[in-house]
């Protein structure tokens, strides 16, 4: 049985390659992934279907070279906190975003459970202003 450390890191492993199968492995069928209000696509999302649609491919339709930088990985148990970096254009105005952010990360029973996400939406606003 794998650690919630070693779960969450197989899932920034494979975001790294950008391996969408490998990233959504070990995400459960109830798993309630939310998205900071004020981010683009803020919301909590049921279910890998939904954090496909409304934040993979919704980010992905809007930015130019989204990408998540994980700097640090801390192992809380069942809980695992990541510390990174998102970088990004906006394509509808072409500005460049670089902001920090944390991800808590819940695991239960060989899966995940929780995602929450913590970044500083006003730093992505301005990049969406025209």
């Amino acid at each position: 049985m794998r650690t919630a450390y070693e779960i969450v890191e197989a899932h920034y492993d494979a975001n790294a390659r950008r391996d969408m199968a490998g990233m959504l492995a070990d995400i459960a069928e109830d798993c309630r992934w939310t998205e900071m209000d004020g981010f683009p696509c803020a919301g909590t999302y049921v279910g890998p279907d939904a954090i496909v649609q409304n934040v993979f491919a919704a980010l992905g339709a809007a930015w130019d070279g989204y990408t998540f930088t994980l700097e640090r990985l801390l192992d809380a148990g069942n809980d695992v906190v990541a510390i990174g970096t998102y970088t990004a254009t906006y394509k509808a105005t072409g500005k460049a975003m670089n902001v920090r952010v944390v991800h808590v990360w819940g695991v239960a029973d060989d899966k995940i459970r929780r995602f929450e996400q913590f970044t500083d939406t006003l730093r992505v606003a301005e990049a969406m202003q025209i």
